[in-house]
Protein backbone atom coordinates (compact mmCIF):
# COMPACT_ATOMS: atom_id res chain seq x y z
CA UNK A 1 0.00 0.00 0.00
CA UNK A 2 1.05 3.52 -0.71
CA UNK A 3 2.84 5.08 2.63
CA UNK A 4 0.80 8.69 1.79
CA UNK A 5 -1.29 9.56 -1.00
CA UNK A 6 0.11 12.85 -2.68
CA UNK A 7 -1.84 15.73 -1.46
CA UNK A 8 0.92 17.96 -0.17
CA UNK A 9 4.30 18.83 -0.85
CA UNK A 10 7.21 17.43 1.06
CA UNK A 11 7.97 21.27 2.02
CA UNK A 12 5.00 21.02 4.08
CA UNK A 13 5.66 17.84 5.80
CA UNK A 14 9.64 18.73 6.11
CA UNK A 15 7.70 22.20 7.94
CA UNK A 16 5.52 19.59 10.28
CA UNK A 17 8.37 17.77 11.62
CA UNK A 18 10.42 21.15 12.56
CA UNK A 19 7.06 21.75 14.97
CA UNK A 20 6.92 18.57 15.99
CA UNK A 21 10.45 18.77 17.47
CA UNK A 22 9.83 21.86 19.23
CA UNK A 23 7.00 22.76 21.82
CA UNK A 24 4.62 24.30 20.01
CA UNK A 25 1.77 21.72 19.58
CA UNK A 26 -1.42 23.29 20.85
CA UNK A 27 -2.95 20.06 22.13
CA UNK A 28 -2.90 16.43 22.39
CA UNK A 29 -0.47 14.28 23.43
CA UNK A 30 1.39 13.93 19.72
CA UNK A 31 4.22 12.78 21.65
CA UNK A 32 2.19 9.21 22.63
CA UNK A 33 0.06 9.35 19.60
CA UNK A 34 3.16 9.05 17.18
CA UNK A 35 5.03 6.56 19.52
CA UNK A 36 1.93 4.21 19.71
CA UNK A 37 1.00 4.32 15.76
CA UNK A 38 4.61 1.80 15.76
CA UNK A 39 3.11 -0.42 17.28
CA UNK A 40 0.91 -2.72 15.67
CA UNK A 41 -0.50 -3.84 19.13
CA UNK A 42 -2.44 -0.30 18.86
CA UNK A 43 -4.83 -0.65 16.39
CA UNK A 44 -6.48 2.08 14.26
CA UNK A 45 -9.03 2.33 11.70
CA UNK A 46 -7.14 2.88 8.05
CA UNK A 47 -7.58 6.51 6.67
CA UNK A 48 -9.41 8.14 9.37
CA UNK A 49 -8.20 10.93 11.95
CA UNK A 50 -10.22 12.40 14.69
CA UNK A 51 -9.36 16.42 14.13
CA UNK A 52 -10.52 19.20 16.91
CA UNK A 53 -9.94 22.45 15.41
CA UNK A 54 -8.97 25.60 17.30
CA UNK A 55 -12.39 27.49 18.23
CA UNK A 56 -13.79 30.17 16.17
CA UNK A 57 -11.61 29.15 13.21
CA UNK A 58 -13.25 29.87 9.82
CA UNK A 59 -14.57 27.32 7.42
CA UNK A 60 -12.47 28.51 5.18
CA UNK A 61 -9.06 27.88 7.34
CA UNK A 62 -10.47 25.15 8.47
CA UNK A 63 -10.33 23.55 4.77
CA UNK A 64 -7.28 24.45 3.93
CA UNK A 65 -5.67 22.39 6.89
CA UNK A 66 -7.44 19.59 5.48
CA UNK A 67 -6.38 19.98 1.71
CA UNK A 68 -2.81 19.49 3.09
CA UNK A 69 -3.69 15.16 3.73
CA UNK A 70 -6.88 15.50 1.11
CA UNK A 71 -9.26 14.92 4.48
CA UNK A 72 -12.86 15.69 4.11
CA UNK A 73 -15.60 15.88 7.18
CA UNK A 74 -16.65 12.49 8.06
CA UNK A 75 -18.75 13.17 10.88
CA UNK A 76 -18.94 15.86 13.65
CA UNK A 77 -18.77 14.63 17.25
CA UNK A 78 -18.78 17.15 19.06
CA UNK A 79 -17.52 20.66 19.54
CA UNK A 80 -14.92 21.46 17.29
CA UNK A 81 -13.81 17.71 17.33
CA UNK A 82 -14.36 16.17 14.03
CA UNK A 83 -14.02 12.80 12.41
CA UNK A 84 -12.09 12.79 9.31
CA UNK A 85 -11.77 10.43 5.94
CA UNK A 86 -8.36 10.39 4.08
CA UNK A 87 -7.26 9.31 0.78
CA UNK A 88 -7.01 5.11 0.46
CA UNK A 89 -3.42 4.34 1.91
CA UNK A 90 -2.92 7.46 3.86
CA UNK A 91 0.67 7.24 6.11
CA UNK A 92 -1.48 8.59 9.60
CA UNK A 93 1.84 9.48 11.20
CA UNK A 94 2.56 12.05 8.34
CA UNK A 95 -0.99 13.19 7.95
CA UNK A 96 -0.61 13.93 11.76
CA UNK A 97 2.58 15.64 11.13
CA UNK A 98 0.65 18.00 8.39
CA UNK A 99 -2.03 18.88 10.26
CA UNK A 100 -0.49 19.59 13.56
CA UNK A 101 1.79 21.93 11.51
CA UNK A 102 -1.77 24.34 10.52
CA UNK A 103 -2.98 26.96 12.44
CA UNK A 104 -6.38 26.04 12.32
CA UNK A 105 -5.61 23.13 14.10
CA UNK A 106 -5.44 21.94 17.75
CA UNK A 107 -4.39 18.07 17.59
CA UNK A 108 -5.16 15.09 15.24
CA UNK A 109 -5.31 11.90 16.05
CA UNK A 110 -6.13 8.22 15.43
CA UNK A 111 -9.48 6.45 15.12
CA UNK A 112 -8.22 4.11 17.68
CA UNK A 113 -9.59 0.55 17.65
CA UNK A 114 -10.95 -0.51 21.30
CA UNK A 115 -12.28 -3.95 22.42
CA UNK A 116 -14.20 -5.30 25.50
CA UNK A 117 -12.21 -6.97 28.22
CA UNK A 118 -14.69 -10.09 29.17
CA UNK A 119 -29.91 -12.20 50.91
CA UNK A 120 -30.85 -13.14 47.92
CA UNK A 121 -33.26 -16.43 46.86
CA UNK A 122 -31.89 -16.22 43.36
CA UNK A 123 -30.66 -19.37 42.51
CA UNK A 124 -27.32 -18.49 40.93
CA UNK A 125 -26.58 -17.08 44.78
CA UNK A 126 -28.08 -19.70 46.65
CA UNK A 127 -26.47 -22.41 45.00
CA UNK A 128 -23.09 -21.18 45.40
CA UNK A 129 -21.88 -19.31 42.32
CA UNK A 130 -22.69 -16.18 42.55
CA UNK A 131 -19.30 -15.60 44.85
CA UNK A 132 -18.90 -12.19 43.56
CA UNK A 133 -21.54 -10.47 45.71
CA UNK A 134 -20.81 -12.95 48.83
CA UNK A 135 -19.35 -11.82 52.23
CA UNK A 136 -17.68 -13.07 55.29
CA UNK A 137 -21.08 -13.17 56.94
CA UNK A 138 -23.40 -13.17 54.32
CA UNK A 139 -26.44 -15.11 54.50
CA UNK A 140 -26.38 -18.65 53.27
CA UNK A 141 -23.32 -18.47 51.20
CA UNK A 142 -20.19 -16.87 52.31
CA UNK A 143 -16.62 -16.31 50.51
CA UNK A 144 -14.21 -12.87 51.87
CA UNK A 145 -13.03 -11.97 48.82
CA UNK A 146 -16.47 -11.50 47.48
CA UNK A 147 -17.81 -7.69 47.17
CA UNK A 148 -19.55 -8.18 50.91
CA UNK A 149 -23.46 -6.98 48.85
CA UNK A 150 -24.94 -10.09 50.62
CA UNK A 151 -23.93 -8.52 53.93
CA UNK A 152 -25.59 -5.04 52.72
CA UNK A 153 -28.46 -6.70 51.30
CA UNK A 154 -28.95 -8.78 54.76
CA UNK A 155 -28.86 -4.66 56.45
CA UNK A 156 -31.84 -3.98 54.03
CA UNK A 157 -29.47 -2.53 51.21
CA UNK A 158 -30.60 -3.58 48.08
CA UNK A 159 -32.43 -1.29 46.31
CA UNK A 160 -30.69 1.97 44.17
CA UNK A 161 -34.03 3.21 43.20
CA UNK A 162 -33.62 7.11 42.08
CA UNK A 163 -30.36 6.33 41.03
CA UNK A 164 -29.38 6.12 36.78
CA UNK A 165 -26.07 4.32 35.69
CA UNK A 166 -24.57 4.34 31.83
CA UNK A 167 -23.65 0.89 30.57
CA UNK A 168 -21.46 1.73 27.39
CA UNK A 169 -20.83 -1.40 26.10
CA UNK A 170 -22.36 -4.02 23.37
CA UNK A 171 -26.16 -3.47 23.56
CA UNK A 172 -27.75 -5.65 26.41
CA UNK A 173 -30.94 -7.92 25.73
CA UNK A 174 -33.14 -5.18 28.09
CA UNK A 175 -36.37 -7.48 27.97
CA UNK A 176 -34.09 -10.47 29.71
CA UNK A 177 -36.28 -11.65 32.91
CA UNK A 178 -34.01 -10.65 35.34
CA UNK A 179 -33.15 -6.80 33.11
CA UNK A 180 -36.17 -5.43 31.94
CA UNK A 181 -37.61 -3.93 35.02
CA UNK A 182 -33.95 -2.02 35.28
CA UNK A 183 -33.89 -0.46 31.84
CA UNK A 184 -34.27 3.21 31.63
CA UNK A 185 -37.42 4.46 29.58
CA UNK A 186 -36.47 8.14 28.17
CA UNK A 187 -39.65 10.21 29.51
CA UNK A 188 -39.28 12.92 27.07
CA UNK A 189 -39.31 10.65 23.81
CA UNK A 190 -42.49 9.28 22.41
CA UNK A 191 -41.17 6.03 20.68
CA UNK A 192 -41.87 5.18 17.31
CA UNK A 193 -43.09 8.72 15.93
CA UNK A 194 -39.87 9.38 13.82
CA UNK A 195 -38.82 12.78 16.07
CA UNK A 196 -36.64 13.83 18.07
CA UNK A 197 -38.89 14.32 20.76
CA UNK A 198 -36.26 16.13 23.68
CA UNK A 199 -34.10 17.71 20.97
CA UNK A 200 -30.65 15.57 21.92
CA UNK A 201 -30.18 14.72 18.40
CA UNK A 202 -31.26 11.04 18.69
CA UNK A 203 -34.77 9.98 17.26
CA UNK A 204 -36.79 7.76 19.43
CA UNK A 205 -33.35 7.06 22.09
CA UNK A 206 -36.58 5.24 24.02
CA UNK A 207 -33.51 3.31 26.22
CA UNK A 208 -30.80 4.88 24.97
CA UNK A 209 -28.73 4.52 21.61
CA UNK A 210 -26.98 2.36 19.02
CA UNK A 211 -23.52 4.38 17.86
CA UNK A 212 -21.94 1.40 15.65
CA UNK A 213 -24.69 1.08 13.76
CA UNK A 214 -26.27 4.28 14.28
CA UNK A 215 -30.36 3.89 15.12
CA UNK A 216 -32.59 3.38 18.21
CA UNK A 217 -31.67 -0.25 19.04
CA UNK A 218 -29.65 -0.80 21.88
CA UNK A 219 -30.28 -4.83 21.35
CA UNK A 220 -29.13 -5.99 18.25
CA UNK A 221 -29.10 -10.37 18.84
CA UNK A 222 -27.11 -13.05 20.71
CA UNK A 223 -23.86 -11.25 20.21
CA UNK A 224 -24.55 -8.66 22.18
CA UNK A 225 -23.53 -11.04 24.99
CA UNK A 226 -20.75 -8.57 27.00
CA UNK A 227 -23.10 -5.81 27.50
CA UNK A 228 -26.20 -7.41 28.32
CA UNK A 229 -23.34 -9.73 31.09
CA UNK A 230 -22.18 -6.33 32.54
CA UNK A 231 -25.70 -5.41 32.99
CA UNK A 232 -26.87 -7.98 35.28
CA UNK A 233 -23.29 -7.48 36.99
CA UNK A 234 -24.72 -3.86 37.72
CA UNK A 235 -28.56 -4.40 38.33
CA UNK A 236 -29.88 -7.94 37.78
CA UNK A 237 -33.08 -8.09 39.59
CA UNK A 238 -32.42 -9.75 43.25
CA UNK A 239 -35.28 -11.35 45.28
CA UNK A 240 -37.25 -13.13 42.59
CA UNK A 241 -36.17 -16.28 43.01
CA UNK A 242 -34.85 -17.02 39.99
CA UNK A 243 -31.29 -16.18 38.12
CA UNK A 244 -28.56 -13.49 39.28
CA UNK A 245 -28.66 -10.76 41.58
CA UNK A 246 -27.05 -7.67 40.84
CA UNK A 247 -25.15 -5.49 43.27
CA UNK A 248 -28.28 -3.15 42.95
CA UNK A 249 -31.75 -5.23 43.02
CA UNK A 250 -33.47 -1.94 41.90
CA UNK A 251 -31.48 0.71 39.21
CA UNK A 252 -32.04 1.84 35.99
CA UNK A 253 -29.22 1.16 33.23
CA UNK A 254 -29.27 3.22 30.54
CA UNK A 255 -27.47 1.75 27.53
CA UNK A 256 -25.11 3.32 24.76
CA UNK A 257 -23.76 0.70 22.14
CA UNK A 258 -20.95 1.66 20.84
CA UNK A 259 -19.11 -1.64 20.47
CA UNK A 260 -20.31 -4.17 17.68
CA UNK A 261 -19.34 -8.31 17.88
CA UNK A 262 -16.74 -7.04 20.36
CA UNK A 263 -15.14 -3.93 18.54
CA UNK A 264 -15.52 -0.03 18.20
CA UNK A 265 -13.94 3.19 17.79
CA UNK A 266 -13.06 5.92 19.70
CA UNK A 267 -15.15 7.99 17.79
CA UNK A 268 -18.10 5.83 18.76
CA UNK A 269 -16.74 5.98 22.04
CA UNK A 270 -16.43 9.76 22.45
CA UNK A 271 -20.27 9.95 21.07
CA UNK A 272 -21.44 7.57 23.74
CA UNK A 273 -20.04 9.31 26.83
CA UNK A 274 -21.08 12.73 25.12
CA UNK A 275 -24.42 11.11 24.61
CA UNK A 276 -24.67 10.36 28.48
CA UNK A 277 -23.49 13.09 29.84
CA UNK A 278 -25.81 15.19 27.90
CA UNK A 279 -28.81 12.81 29.21
CA UNK A 280 -27.86 13.67 32.66
CA UNK A 281 -27.94 17.13 32.10
CA UNK A 282 -30.88 17.48 29.61
CA UNK A 283 -33.32 15.36 31.86
CA UNK A 284 -31.61 16.32 35.36
CA UNK A 285 -31.16 12.82 36.06
CA UNK A 286 -29.55 11.61 38.76
CA UNK A 287 -26.67 9.48 37.19
CA UNK A 288 -23.56 9.15 39.08
CA UNK A 289 -21.53 6.39 37.05
CA UNK A 290 -20.74 4.88 33.73
CA UNK A 291 -19.34 0.90 33.10
CA UNK A 292 -16.62 1.16 30.75
CA UNK A 293 -15.73 -2.89 30.21
CA UNK A 294 -13.51 -1.98 27.39
CA UNK A 295 -10.45 -0.87 26.18
CA UNK A 296 -7.43 -0.75 23.55
CA UNK A 297 -5.88 1.79 21.41
CA UNK A 298 -3.76 4.72 22.09
CA UNK A 299 -4.29 7.92 23.62
CA UNK A 300 -6.73 10.06 22.32
CA UNK A 301 -7.50 13.15 23.72
CA UNK A 302 -10.60 14.00 22.03
CA UNK A 303 -11.93 10.62 24.84
CA UNK A 304 -10.03 12.04 27.79
CA UNK A 305 -11.33 15.14 27.21
CA UNK A 306 -15.23 13.64 27.24
CA UNK A 307 -14.08 11.52 30.27
CA UNK A 308 -12.70 15.25 31.62
CA UNK A 309 -16.50 16.70 30.76
CA UNK A 310 -18.53 14.01 32.12
CA UNK A 311 -16.81 14.23 35.65
CA UNK A 312 -17.50 17.98 35.74
CA UNK A 313 -21.38 16.54 35.79
CA UNK A 314 -20.40 14.21 38.67
CA UNK A 315 -20.27 11.17 36.31
CA UNK A 316 -17.25 8.76 37.62
CA UNK A 317 -16.12 6.56 34.64
CA UNK A 318 -15.90 3.32 35.79
CA UNK A 319 -12.73 1.60 33.61
CA UNK A 320 -11.94 -1.95 33.54
CA UNK A 321 -7.81 -2.47 34.18
CA UNK A 322 -7.38 -4.71 30.96
CA UNK A 323 -6.26 -8.23 30.83
CA UNK A 324 -2.59 -7.79 29.17
CA UNK A 325 -1.01 -8.92 32.77
CA UNK A 326 0.65 -5.41 32.44
CA UNK A 327 1.52 -2.54 34.53
CA UNK A 328 -0.18 -0.32 32.98
CA UNK A 329 1.48 2.40 34.72
CA UNK A 330 4.46 1.53 32.59
CA UNK A 331 2.59 0.13 29.54
CA UNK A 332 -0.62 2.39 29.31
CA UNK A 333 -4.34 1.31 28.82
CA UNK A 334 -6.98 3.36 27.81
CA UNK A 335 -8.98 4.31 28.78
CA UNK A 336 -8.07 2.90 32.57
CA UNK A 337 -4.76 4.51 32.44
CA UNK A 338 -6.04 8.25 31.70
CA UNK A 339 -5.38 10.57 34.44
CA UNK A 340 -8.51 12.25 34.17
CA UNK A 341 -9.91 12.48 38.22
CA UNK A 342 -13.13 10.62 37.83
CA UNK A 343 -11.64 7.89 36.36
CA UNK A 344 -11.90 4.50 38.70
CA UNK A 345 -9.63 1.89 37.04
CA UNK A 346 -10.74 -1.88 38.79
CA UNK A 347 -8.00 -5.05 38.44
CA UNK A 348 -9.55 -8.55 38.76
CA UNK A 349 -9.77 -11.01 41.64
CA UNK A 350 -10.16 -14.49 41.87
CA UNK A 351 -12.35 -15.97 44.36
CA UNK A 352 -9.55 -17.50 46.57
CA UNK A 353 -8.16 -13.72 46.90
CA UNK A 354 -5.34 -13.71 44.13
CA UNK A 355 -5.45 -11.24 41.37
CA UNK A 356 -6.28 -12.93 38.16
CA UNK A 357 -3.03 -13.88 35.92
CA UNK A 358 -4.32 -12.37 33.32
CA UNK A 359 -5.39 -8.93 35.18
CA UNK A 360 -3.60 -5.52 34.57
CA UNK A 361 -2.18 -3.54 37.60
CA UNK A 362 -0.76 -0.11 38.32
CA UNK A 363 0.17 1.36 41.91
CA UNK A 364 -0.96 4.48 40.45
CA UNK A 365 -3.34 4.14 37.08
CA UNK A 366 -5.29 1.03 38.86
CA UNK A 367 -7.29 2.37 42.10
CA UNK A 368 -8.64 -0.78 43.39
CA UNK A 369 -9.77 -4.63 43.27
CA UNK A 370 -12.79 -6.74 42.65
CA UNK A 371 -13.86 -10.08 41.64
CA UNK A 372 -13.61 -10.93 37.86
CA UNK A 373 -13.27 -14.66 37.50
CA UNK A 374 -15.82 -17.11 37.47
CA UNK A 375 -18.69 -14.30 37.04
CA UNK A 376 -21.92 -15.82 36.23
CA UNK A 377 -24.63 -13.48 35.27
CA UNK A 378 -27.11 -12.45 32.71
CA UNK A 379 -26.33 -13.52 29.05
CA UNK A 380 -28.78 -13.86 25.77
CA UNK A 381 -31.10 -15.24 25.42
CA UNK A 382 -32.96 -15.28 28.85
CA UNK A 383 -29.79 -17.29 30.17
CA UNK A 384 -26.81 -16.67 32.31
CA UNK A 385 -22.97 -18.00 31.80
CA UNK A 386 -20.29 -17.43 33.86
CA UNK A 387 -17.02 -15.19 32.48
CA UNK A 388 -13.88 -14.15 33.32
CA UNK A 389 -12.13 -10.75 32.88
CA UNK A 390 -11.12 -7.10 34.40
CA UNK A 391 -14.87 -6.38 32.34
CA UNK A 392 -16.36 -8.30 35.06
CA UNK A 393 -15.28 -6.66 37.86
CA UNK A 394 -15.65 -3.16 37.04
CA UNK A 395 -19.48 -3.94 37.13
CA UNK A 396 -19.31 -4.75 40.46
CA UNK A 397 -17.83 -1.63 41.42
CA UNK A 398 -20.67 0.76 39.27
CA UNK A 399 -23.24 -1.48 41.39
CA UNK A 400 -21.24 -0.32 44.41
CA UNK A 401 -21.31 3.25 43.63
CA UNK A 402 -24.69 2.97 43.08
CA UNK A 403 -25.71 1.57 46.05
CA UNK A 404 -23.70 4.15 47.75
CA UNK A 405 -24.84 7.34 46.30
CA UNK A 406 -28.23 6.18 46.81
CA UNK A 407 -27.72 6.09 50.69
CA UNK A 408 -25.40 9.30 50.74
CA UNK A 409 -27.25 11.72 48.26
CA UNK A 410 -25.76 14.41 47.04
CA UNK A 411 -22.29 13.35 46.85
CA UNK A 412 -20.03 14.50 43.73
CA UNK A 413 -17.81 12.43 41.88
CA UNK A 414 -14.93 13.20 43.83
CA UNK A 415 -16.53 12.44 47.36
CA UNK A 416 -17.79 9.31 45.70
CA UNK A 417 -15.06 8.15 44.58
CA UNK A 418 -13.47 9.22 47.80
CA UNK A 419 -15.65 6.81 49.73
CA UNK A 420 -15.48 3.70 47.76
CA UNK A 421 -11.67 3.86 47.83
CA UNK A 422 -11.96 4.28 51.50
CA UNK A 423 -13.85 1.59 52.45
CA UNK A 424 -11.61 -1.61 50.46
CA UNK A 425 -10.48 -3.88 52.57
CA UNK A 426 -6.98 -4.49 52.53
CA UNK A 427 -6.22 -7.52 50.39
CA UNK A 428 -2.17 -8.98 50.20
CA UNK A 429 -2.33 -9.38 45.98
CA UNK A 430 -3.55 -5.59 45.69
CA UNK A 431 -1.05 -4.10 47.94
CA UNK A 432 1.27 -2.44 46.07
CA UNK A 433 -0.49 -3.07 42.81
CA UNK A 434 -3.34 -0.39 43.38
CA UNK A 435 -4.11 3.42 44.14
CA UNK A 436 -5.94 1.70 47.74
CA UNK A 437 -3.94 -1.66 48.17
CA UNK A 438 -6.99 -3.12 48.41
CA UNK A 439 -10.52 -4.44 47.45
CA UNK A 440 -14.05 -3.92 46.83
CA UNK A 441 -16.29 -3.53 50.07
CA UNK A 442 -20.00 -2.74 49.85
CA UNK A 443 -21.21 -4.14 53.00
CA UNK A 444 -21.63 -0.98 54.33
CA UNK A 445 -23.10 0.96 52.00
Amino acid sequence: MPRFTPRFSHTLIASALVVLSGASWAGGRPDLVLAQLQDAQHERLADQLLVQFKPGVAAMLRQTALDRVGGKLAQHLHGDLHRVTLPAGTDLAAAIRALHGHAAVDFAEPNWVVRHTKVSDDTYYTSGQLWGMYGDTSPLQQNQYGSQAGEAWDKGHFSCKGVLVGIIDEGVQYTHPDLKANHWTNPSEIDGNGVDDDGNGYVDDTHGWDFANDDKSVYDGTFDSHGTHVSGTVGGKGGNGAGVAGVCWKVKMVHAKFLDHGTGSTADAILAVKYITDLKTRHNLNLVATNNSWGGGGYSQGLKDAIDDSGNKNILFVAAAGNGSSNIDITPHYPASYTSANIVAVAALNSNGTLASYSNWGPTSVDLCAPGSGIYSTYPTNSYAALNGTSMAAPHVTGGIALYAKNHPGLTAAQLKTAILGTTTATTSCNGKTVSNGRLNVSTF
